[in-house]
């Protein structure tokens, strides 16, 4: 006979030694059995016991209704109660790992024996775990150390010390813990095939239900994976895992838990799985359902911004009731996929539909024709084209709103007023240039009253206004009637750089286009969510409030998170707002919209101000109707690929050289005519206010 290694020996050596020490724990009472197993372990080696409440779980965002839109996790999963996991879940697991679960001491000392002696003489690697070890397990490999790959490689080692470390936590949290909530937590811990992990997540993405529901098949199929994910998989291996329901079927019949005719008939069952394989929603917001992408980032985006972490999102497991409308987002995306297709070349059509409000401004929908997403050819996008100030080339004529509220307030001018309207001029510009500037035809009356030059739209009318109120003072009403993060952002839309030598980059655009009188013109990268809030600030009575997409917090226990939000303003006068709002209230009926209103049937009243730029890069437009209890917002269609061009109209809009390229008229305001007409069906029309008599007359100048 061959004499044995005398490493063998002194490995059989410590695992007599430490199962011993685990028998001596199981048989003592509870406390002492825990300090003589313990006192093997090194100090520190143990860790902290598992507990649902650190278990990463994902956080789903709703519609305003409570209908999930988004996830973000690390790990898919959902944790539940052992009161909502179904009966015949908690047989299949328990039947088929550790019938003797409910009556052990978290230990199965015989078993652990068995499988350290062995394991310690290089035998075949055995098991022994009960559930409640195995639960210990997963959560060192899964949620413990999932971020430390060598601590990980650790805890799947088959050495004495491993298993001996994890009977140690299993007696103390055996004896910790009740049964049924160690049940629950191995069920909420444990992985499945697909990237799923806990029974709940198993229940809704292979079977489309929950755990409270799950069938004797079901729950058979599922704690037959358990045993090895890879190879039971029934999406990859049905006739695999078919087996392996079975053999979990037949011990549940063998324990007692159903009868024989229940067995036959849960082993007749079809798998029942989804045929496209499990339904994993995505781990961001490019998993969002259609419409919602861009609504979930601003809502991912605000939070982070009131304290939380990245970190604390993907694994806290809240739920996040956001503002969006499901009809208003459907109503605005169908609006600008029928006006911009996905995948058209070079052309983003972008809307943004708020809430206005005294207290709040809730976000309704914000959509493009892209998507959130990194498949380019599909239409996809990784910028954030409707919060940021993605416009990189402006919003054109809708700026003279922020000349003409700036002017108001200066006085410099009233709603009764003219302005000089020349054809062309030369403007004081930089330096000792003058900044030419024309009109876009000869039709135009000089002088011009300011109600017809808002619905027109003449540009040497509103820079020469601006030039007498004061660039300066225009930027900062831009800035507090709504471009808030847009006039922090730099003159390409990006973040400034101090150390770039081009103030282009360097510079804020409150501080770069504070002296340019080209600012009137819209030439400056814009956000069209914040376009649209400077309208919902005209019909809230010159309160400003900063675009929220959360209506509320809760955690995974269903407790309220308080949420700190910015304070409303009161951005201008009340009267500022209501004689600019009538001022606006022309553009749909005899200016520069007006075709497209009647195009679309629209007979509403309603603020709005149409924008174009120089060689129709981009087009816009800004409206609103219904008051403070209305709709407002701000659609833009503008160049967004490598090499852009005019745009062009047509079905479907597109870049070209069509000499006459498009208007925020004919492209612009179709698409938030068409997404808001059917939002307002059924309710009454709610007039604009008229001039406030305050501002009737110039008042300076």
């Amino acid at each position: 006979m061959a004499r044995a290694d005398p490493r063998t020996w002194r490995r059989l050596g410590v695992a007599v030694l430490a199962g011993g020490l685990v028998l001596a724990g199981c048989a003592a009472p509870a406390a002492a059995g825990v300090a003589a197993v313990a006192s093997t372990v090194p100090d520190g080696a143990t860790g902290e016991l598992p507990s649902t409440a650190a278990l990463p779980a994902a956080t789903v965002l709703t519609d305003r209704d409570g209908t999930p839109v988004a996830y973000l996790d690390e790990q898919y999963r959902i944790p539940v109660p052992y009161s909502r996991i179904s009966s015949a879940m908690v047989a299949a697991i328990v039947d088929v790992e550790d019938r003797r679960f409910f009556d052990e001491s978290g230990v199965d000392p015989v078993g652990t024996l068995r499988a350290l002696v062995t394991d310690a003489a290089g035998g075949a690697v055995q098991g022994g775990s009960t559930i409640t070890q195995q639960y210990v397990k997963n959560w060192l490999v899964d949620v413990a150390d999932r971020d430390d790959p060598a601590a990980q490689q650790d805890d799947r080692a088959d050495t004495p010390a491993r298993k001996v470390r994890e009977a140690v936590l299993a007696q103390r949290l055996a004896h910790s813990q009740s049964k049924q909530d160690v049940l629950a937590g191995y069920l909420d811990t444990v992985a499945f095939s697909g990237s799923v992990y806990g029974v709940e997540a198993a229940a809704r993405s292979w079977f489309g239900t929950d755990a409270a529901h799950l069938t004797v098949p079901q729950a058979a199929l599922l704690a037959g994976t358990v045993n090895n994910p890879t190879l039971f998989d029934p999406f990859r291996h049905p006739q695999a895992a078919t087996d392996r329901r079975n053999t979990v079927i037949a011990a549940m019949r063998d324990a007692g838990s159903i009868t024989p005719a229940q067995a036959a008939d849960a082993t007749a069952a079809p798998l029942g799985v989804r045929a496209a394989g499990p339904l994993v929603p995505g781990h961001n917001c490019y998993g969002a359902t259609d419409g919602a992408g861009f609504l979930c980032e601003y809502a991912v985006a605000q939070l982070e911004r009131a304290g939380f972490t990245e970190q604390q999102l993907d694994t806290g497991g809240y739920t996040i009731r956001t503002t969006l409308d499901p009809a208003a987002t459907a109503s605005a995306q169908q609006a600008v996929d029928a006006n911009v297709p996905r995948t058209q070349d070079g052309v983003a059509n972008t809307l943004a539909l708020l809430r206005p409000g005294h207290d709040d401004r809730q976000i309704l929908a914000m959509v493009a024709n892209r998507r959130p997403g990194t498949d380019a050819a599909a239409g996809d996008t990784t910028r954030d084209l409707v919060a940021a100030p993605s416009n990189v080339f402006g919003a054109g004529s809708t700026f003279k709103i922020f000349t003409t509220a700036a002017a108001l307030e200066a006085g410099t001018v009233g709603y009764d007023s003219t302005l000089p309207d020349p054809p062309s001029a030369c403007f004081p510009g930089v330096g000792s240039a003058c900044y030419p500037v024309g009109n876009d035809g000869t039709s135009y009356p000089d002088p011009i009253s300011l109600p017809d030059a808002l619905a027109t739209s003449p540009n040497t009318a509103f820079v020469g206004l601006e030039e007498w109120t004061g660039t300066d003072k225009v930027v900062d009403m831009a800035r507090r009637l709504g471009l808030r993060d847009t006039l922090a952002s730099n003159a390409a839309g990006g973040t400034p750089d101090p150390s770039s030598p081009d103030p282009r980059i360097a510079e804020p655009q409150s501080q770069f286009y504070a002296g340019l009188p080209s600012f009137t013109l819209g030439v400056s990268p814009v956000s069209t969510l914040e376009m649209g809030n400077v309208a919902a600030t005209l019909q809230s009575d010159g309160v400003w409030c900063a675009p929220d997409a959360v209506l509320s917090v809760t955690d995974r226990d269903g407790a309220a998170v308080p949420l700190a939000r910015p304070a409303c303003e009161q951005a201008v006068a009340p009267g500022i707002a209501h004689t600019l709002s009538a001022g606006l209230g022309g553009d749909t009926v005899t200016g520069t919209s007006a075709a497209a209103a009647r195009a679309a049937g629209w007979t509403r009243p309603m603020i709005g101000k149409t924008g174009t730029t120089n060689t129709s890069e981009s087009v816009a437009f800004v409206g609103g109707t219904g008051g403070a209890d209305g709709v407002a917002g701000s659609s833009m269609v503008f160049a967004d690929g490598p090499d852009p061009a005019e745009i062009c109209p047509g079905t479907p809009v597109h870049l070209g050289n069509c000499g006459h390229g498009a208007f925020g008229g004919t492209v612009a305001a179709p698409p938030f005519l068409a997404a808001v007409a059917p939002l307002l069906d059924g309710r009454p029309d709610v007039p604009l206010p008229g001039p406030d008599p305050a501002y009737l007359q110039a008042r300076s100048g």
